[in-house]
């Protein structure tokens, strides 16, 4: 029933005009589930505040506060496996992946502290987009064991939700956040471009492409031009979030 219940709020999150009307009817979902907490957020740079990029969202009193003076966010296995993660994840499942970190007590200091909030357990969804991780759903409070279709179905839903709620919230904003690919490479800048991601040298790739290393270095040199790329490195990064390469 819980499962008709996700799919039928996924088909009729477009039919919903207002940010209020989704909001509500997702916490009433998440109300059905067992969920005392959520937020949707968008992903913040290091000099940004997490609270102004919410989108959606409610914590535990005083929890927020807290998460921002301790400086948690530094050592939160959750957002550091975030960065890594393609679909969701519960969030006990990431204490595991860190057992060795230096910084594993004061991770346990921070559950320890989630835990007296009412934040015992959850999950987390991340929301990717040209330019990387754009963003991420969290849903905690109490234990709450969901299957693989429910697993699926959040992960939809946390990407949907995100992208309605950004558009209705800001749409200016979204314009910024998808990238427009209008770069032009010529096939043999794409071909370099590609063994360029591999990890090849210059030197390796001349002998595949059956060219000197100083064409190849001219491929480089016109594709971080066209990129405005500040190194290889960086060129490589850009082609990813471009959808370049894959």
């Amino acid at each position: 029933m819980n499962i008709t219940l996700l799919v039928q709020f996924l088909a009729l999150m477009d039919e919903m005009r207002s940010r209020d009307e989704i909001v509500q009817e997702f916490e009433r979902v998440l109300d059905r589930y067992g969920f005392d907490f959520y937020g949707i957020v968008r992903q913040p740079k290091p000099s940004e505040d997490p609270l102004s990029l919410l989108l959606a969202g409610r914590w535990p009193n005083g929890w927020p506060q807290i998460y921002i003076k301790k400086r948690y966010v530094i050592i939160d296995p959750t957002i550091r496996y975030l960065g890594h993660a393609q679909r969701g994840f519960r969030w006990r499942d990431t204490v595991i992946a860190f057992r060795s970190d230096p910084h594993r007590k004061r991770m346990e200091r921070m559950m320890v502290d989630a835990r007296g909030h009412g934040l015992h357990d959850g999950y987390i969804f991340p929301v990717h987009g040209r330019r990387g991780l754009l963003g991420n759903m969290t849903l905690g409070g109490r234990i709450v064991d969901l299957g693989p279709v429910e697993m699926s179905l959040f992960d939809a839903i946390s990407k949907k939700i995100f992208w309605r709620l950004l558009e209705l919230s800001d749409p200016t904003v979204l314009a910024g956040m998808v990238s427009t690919v209008d770069v032009q490479m010529t096939r043999r800048e794409m071909e370099a471009l590609h063994y360029l991601a591999d990890g090849m040298t210059s030197n390796e790739i001349s002998k595949i492409l059956d060219i000197s290393t100083h064409t190849v270095d001219w491929y480089m040199n016109g594709i971080q031009d066209k990129l405005r790329a500040k190194n290889r490195h960086h060129a490589v990064a850009l082609s990813f979030r471009l959808g370049l390469i894959s």
